[in-house]
């Protein structure tokens, strides 16, 4: 579970980074501030209590005001132009890479950092404009400081566009897209499967009933707590879950987890035993939050399916992009290398005294293998670049494997695209070639099965599969 940072929960650092007024709105705020900042210096300036160095001259008011009236013209029309740019290149990712990759691009830090910096920039040149023999102050007041600051910020505006324009070039890249999805998945994979803890780290003993025998009374005698919203469920609480059930000396097993579309008025989690069922359920509410779309936040699957969508798409006949596919195929078996060598929770929270307390739907490893391979092998069931690619990363994928259920459902999935392509692939020689890559698999799965998986760097073994020395 993620420590919140500055007083926000995740789930509400992560809605407001996916949009684009919370970076320029700070922006915008630290302009006012310099120019509260620049403006006390100029009024001492003016009253004598300090000097200028010889560069700040700006004698005349009626040049000052040319001055900023242009700056402030230029930067809201280029402004509009980056706006614009930015729009286009929404357009683009929608229809290149599909709608739900849109949130990529709008919580990227970078083109809200520029609409920020050129806000900022004409909110400070419209209030250096107004202080200029306004008010109380003669028409000889001229704030040199806040107009040099003005020109120092409309130039570093220039640099900012620079690397605007090279960052939106890359960015709108299908192989920028993808790295960066495949980022994001593994940045959720080490927040949702950290690495084992050293041997003789603390345990946590369990007390009280098993899993197993709670897993029955919730079935039996659970009360039933229904969803008070529909949506995508986005978050939960899991430590605030475990507090409530804690004190009220009960368990609740939840019946969907992060990535689960939950229906109102249909089931949402079970508590037992059902007397404290109201109290528990209102908490339950407060502790889940739902959306109109999924997040990673508690939900790597939700990056694999988005390098599928790619993958698919690419592979669809009015694209038909294959180098596309086989590089979202390479990224997907890179992040499947990585879940294969940690612990997958097994979806039980327990309190301070190991009493289990919460219980879910745990994240499992075949259904995270079947979502990254089942659509793509669907798709591509009559290309052989793609088969052959899809074993090649099986056997990648082999080499970190560490029990007999990963490699179990590593052959099923190797069976169901050998099976696809013997029905799918016409020329013999494209289907020999990818009955070799077969058979290599499944003798590499034969040998790794005879000899215990050993940890060190992963080599080229002679069957051209990765394996461990």
């Amino acid at each position: 579970m993620r420590s919140m940072t500055l007083g926000f929960p995740p789930w509400r650092r992560e809605a407001l980074r996916t949009t684009l007024w919370v970076v320029p709105s700070g922006l915008l705020v630290a302009a006012v501030a310099l120019f509260a900042v620049t403006y006390h210096v100029d009024y001492r300036v003016y009253d004598g209590a300090t000097s200028l160095p010889s560069w700040v001259r700006i004698e005349s008011p009626d040049g000052a005001r040319q001055l900023l009236s242009a700056l402030a013209a230029g930067v809201i029309t280029v402004l509009g132009v980056v706006f614009s740019v930015t729009i286009v290149a929404l357009t683009l990712a929608s229809q290149q890479f599909g709608p739900r990759m849109l949130r990529n691009f709008t919580r990227d830090l970078g083109t809200q950092t520029t609409l920020g910096s050129f806000v900022a920039t004409f909110v400070f040149a419209l209030l250096t404009l107004g202080t200029i023999g306004g008010g109380n102050r003669p028409e000889t007041f001229v704030p040199q400081i806040s107009v040099t600051v003005a020109l120092v910020l409309v130039f570093a505006n220039v640099l900012v566009l620079i690397y605007f324009i090279h960052h939106i070039t890359v960015s709108i890249q299908l192989p920028s897209v993808i790295s960066a999805i495949a980022g994001s998945l593994s940045k959720a994979i080490d927040l949702q499967f950290p690495l084992a803890p050293e041997p003789g780290a603390q345990r946590i003993w369990a007390t009280g009933r098993s899993v197993t025998n709670l897993r029955e009374l919730l079935g039996s005698e659970g009360s039933v707590v229904t969803a008070t919203k529909s949506g995508y469920l986005q978050f939960v609480g899991y430590e605030r879950l475990v507090g409530i059930a804690a004190k009220h000396d009960t368990v609740v097993q939840l019946l969907h987890r992060p990535g689960h579309f939950v229906t109102h008025g249909l089931p949402l989690a079970r508590i037992w035993p059902p007397a404290p069922a109201h109290e528990v359920g209102a908490a339950l509410g407060r502790a889940h939050v739902t959306g109109p779309h999924r997040t990673l936040d508690q939900d790597p699957v939700f990056a694999i399916d988005q390098l599928v969508e790619i993958a698919i798409r690419a592979l669809s006949p009015a694209v038909n992009d294959t180098f596309t596919a086989l590089t979202c195929i390479d990224w997907l078996a890179d992040g499947l290398c990585t879940i294969s060598e940690r612990d997958i929770p097994d979806g039980v929270h327990r309190d301070l005294s190991g009493a289990v307390r919460v219980v879910e739907l745990g994240p499992s490893y075949p259904r995270m293998l079947n979502r990254a391979y089942d659509k793509i092998r669907q798709a591509g069931a009559e290309m052989p670049a793609v088969a052959i690619r899809l074993m090649e990363s099986l056997g990648k994928v082999l080499a970190y494997t560490r029990d007999e259920a990963q490699r179990t459902a590593l052959l099923r999935q190797a069976q169901m695209i050998w099976r696809a392509s013997q029905a799918g692939i016409r020329e013999q020689e494209d289907l020999l070639e990818v009955r070799r890559r077969y058979d290599l698999l499944t003798t590499a799965l034969t040998s790794s099965r005879n000899a215990p998986r050993r940890a060190g760097p992963v080599q080229a073994g002679p069957s051209g599969l990765a394996t461990r020395p």
